[in-house]
């Protein structure tokens, strides 16, 4: 008789599928970046950049010297006394940054979809699966004599879920209970 072989244990406790589910994701994620066009990625460069502490560094360090300049504190001659045109360099940035950050977030949103979408298929087939495992058990314990919980409730679990009509039930029941 061979001896067992010995298999390495799953990352830090974790089962096979676990890990190999989470590095299928992380491929996945990585493989959509990879395709995301020059814009996108430009986009999300400047949004993580524009949400950082350098960029308020920076932003302290530009505007701290251009009022400083402009108040005559520093000695130089004053080029922008009024704040005009400080004034204007910030209203251009914010509607140029919040453009960006609009751009980053509708792709996030379109990945959180794709995400959520996944999610229900799963949950609907885990809830088929489910479904059909206690039909199996009560034909089994039914077959072999064993006297299986007849209540309401298993009968009503043993049913299948039709998601288009739990959908309608949730948008009905929004609706009347809307302040």
């Amino acid at each position: 008789m061979g001896e067992a072989k010995e298999t390495k244990p799953p990352e830090g406790g974790m089962n096979r599928v676990l890990v190999s589910n989470i590095r299928e994701l992380l491929a996945k994620r990585q493989e959509e970046e990879r395709h995301a066009g020059l814009e996108q990625r430009v986009a999300d460069k400047i949004t993580r950049f524009a949400g950082s502490m350098p960029f308020v560094y920076l932003h302290l360090a530009i505007f701290g010297a251009w009022i400083a300049i402009n108040l005559g504190w520093i000695g130089l001659p004053p080029f922008d006394p009024s704040f005009v045109i400080l004034a204007m360099a910030a209203s251009v940035e914010a509607i140029f940054l919040s453009t960006f950050v609009l751009i980053s977030q509708n792709r996030l949103s379109a990945s959180s979809e794709r995400r959520a979408d996944l999610d229900l298929q799963i949950s609907l087939l885990t809830e088929h699966e489910i479904t059909r495992l206690l039909q199996i058990m009560g034909a089994v314990a039914e077959r072999m004599g064993i006297e299986f919980p007849a209540n309401h409730e298993m009968k009503e679990l043993e049913q299948h879920v039709e998601p288009s009509r739990v959908l309608d039930m949730l948008e009905r029941e929004s609706k009347s209970t809307a302040p």
